[in-house]
């Protein structure tokens, strides 16, 4: 007990000077030093703070089942995902799937594809339906936060079947979601939105299906899928939640849902790091803060 007010002592100091996550990027270090790893106690931290830009691809490879718990293992693991990465790679090559002009992110879909047993023939190859579009929207925002291409493949492949597979059922309650909690927070808003028939036609798709892929800078959109790939879809609702809080000024203006839908679909950049704080505040408060893992 006797060094709790030292530790709340420097904390808060920490804080008031700038340095808000020396602490917190300490206590992560501790738990990426224990073997093997506690994924439990990494799932909590990264739902309870932000992860720091130099661990963030490896917890998420580790959250996400890339890496196993046991940290003596990590090397050869990892070289058996790039050998498998590249025997996809191959295959697909002497299918003429794909070929050397081929976007990236399009191999990364046919790999999926391949691998998930979904690979059209040849002969049958169609443009990309609704699913495919979702992947290759992550597969975009993915590839500007990670640059080794092995381990851009295999998170997208993680986190697309993690998303599908833990969340696929919430998704279409999403909506309802957002409604709920903008009625607390602005139930004016959400009447107007519902009178003027925008709220039918907010981009539901690109917020929850694509987790904001698309829709967010990168460097916002890593801090919403840090709470994603720890376990919650909820942080998605937030982040919507506070969009439309941000832009209220703008849609209270028009009566016209293609007016909001279109400035939606083409928000401005500039505010969205506060915008994703404010969402996972409000997260905070309406779910719970987990208790600190270490």
């Amino acid at each position: 007990m006797a060094e709790d007010p030292p530790r709340n002592f420097r904390s808060a100091y920490y804080e008031k000077v700038g340095f808000r996550g020396v602490e917190e990027k300490k206590s992560l270090e501790i738990l990426l030093k224990e073997n093997p790893l506690d994924v439990e106690k990494l799932s909590t931290f990264s739902q309870r703070f932000p992860l720091p830009s130099m661990y963030r691809i490896h917890v998420w490879k580790v959250l996400l089942g890339i890496l196993p718990p046991h940290s003596d293992s990590h090397t050869l693991v990892g070289g058996y995902r790039r050998e498998q990465y590249q025997d996809v790679l191959e295959a697909l090559t002497v299918m003429r799937f794909i070929q050397r002009a081929t976007p990236q992110t399009q191999v990364y879909l046919r790999m999926f594809q391949l691998e998930s047993q979904l690979l059209p023939r040849c002969s049958e190859t169609t443009p990309p339906d609704s699913k495919d579009e979702d992947f290759l929207s992550i597969a975009r925002s993915m590839e500007e936060i990670v640059e080794d291409p092995v381990d851009c493949y295999w998170l997208i492949k993680c986190f697309v079947n993690q998303f599908s597979n833990k969340f696929g059922d919430s998704i279409p309650h999403l909506p309802k979601s957002l409604e709920h909690y903008l009625s607390v927070e602005d139930p004016r808003l959400l009447n107007h939105l519902r009178t003027t028939g925008a709220l039918a036609m907010l981009p539901y798709s690109l917020w929850f299906r694509r987790c904001f892929a698309g829709c967010l800078p990168e460097s916002s959109l890593q801090r919403v899928w840090d709470k994603v790939i720890s376990g919650s879809c909820k942080i998605l609702v937030f982040v919507a939640v506070e969009i439309l809080l941000s832009c209220k000024i703008m849609m209270m203006k028009t009566n016209r849902p293609e007016g909001v839908v279109n400035f939606l679909y083409n928000m401005p950049q500039e505010n969205t790091d506060a915008i994703v704080s404010k969402a996972i505040d409000l997260w905070h408060k309406y779910c719970g803060t987990p208790m600190h893992p270490v």
